[in-house]
């Protein structure tokens, strides 16, 4: 494991490492222990308890954010004809068919998020290896294969982030910017626990949420008492 820069472990020494805080009291632990200069992502860190190495166990889908990432969603869009005339009118930055294959064949992936029309997945899927380890395979479960690319399109733009288990239960969403504010951070959170029990396995057995946690890009992890996390808006409604 790399060396904490002096920061971080300054940031550290400010707060219970071991506490079980609310929400609120977390998503205020971040904002003020994140010690970059630049904007910081906040990210959401579930542990689950699932078996991700069961095809039956994989929670995988998208959340739309209601307040939004903070970040400039680049879209591809994998389309012919009416489908990619409406993708591009939806604001997509590259749209293409076999042409655009052909890009990503020769390296180009300078996009956030992939979008195919269903006709176009067979030339897609030939960029399985490339798009695949980078997590921008198209794939019907997330919204990404789909004949109205342009409202995916203006879903990925306004918000709508991919989950998905990693190999041992972790799933990672972005909540948006250190420099939201509170209200905006609550309630993306509350968005993203309320979809990942929406989307609990029917296989999952025993306790589902085994851990939350809320940092920053540079700072400290924040650990958030599992039982409270789904309260982020009440919590918000009860202090505003």
């Amino acid at each position: 494991m790399p060396a904490r820069g002096k920061k971080h472990v300054d940031a550290t020494r400010r707060y219970d490492r071991q506490r079980l805080h609310s929400p609120g009291e977390a998503i205020d632990l971040v904002k003020s222990l994140a010690p970059a200069r630049f904007d910081e992502t906040v990210e959401l860190a579930v542990r689950l308890g699932v078996d991700p190495r069961r095809a039956d166990q994989i929670v995988r889908g998208t959340v739309a954010l209601p307040a939004g990432t903070g970040k400039p969603v680049r879209v591809a869009v994998f389309a012919a004809g009416p489908a990619a005339a409406e993708a591009r009118e939806a604001g997509a930055e590259v749209v293409g068919a076999d042409d655009l294959v052909a890009r990503v064949q020769g390296g180009f992936l300078d996009f956030d998020v992939a979008i195919a029309t269903p006709d176009l997945m067979g030339q897609v899927g030939r960029l399985g290896r490339i798009l695949g380890p980078r997590g921008l395979m198209p794939n019907p479960k997330t919204g990404t294969v789909t004949p109205e690319v342009g409202r995916a399109v203006r879903e990925f733009k306004a918000g709508r982030v991919e989950y998905r288990t990693d190999k041992v239960g972790n799933i990672h969403v972005p909540l948006g910017k250190v420099s939201f504010d509170r209200a905006k951070l609550l309630e993306n959170m509350r968005a993203v626990m309320d979809e990942l029990i929406r989307a609990k396995p029917a296989a999952a057995k025993g306790r589902y949420v085994r851990s939350v946690t809320v940092s920053s890009t540079m700072g400290p992890g924040i650990k958030v008492d599992p039982n409270r996390a789904r309260a982020a808006d009440e919590e918000l409604a009860a202090t505003a």
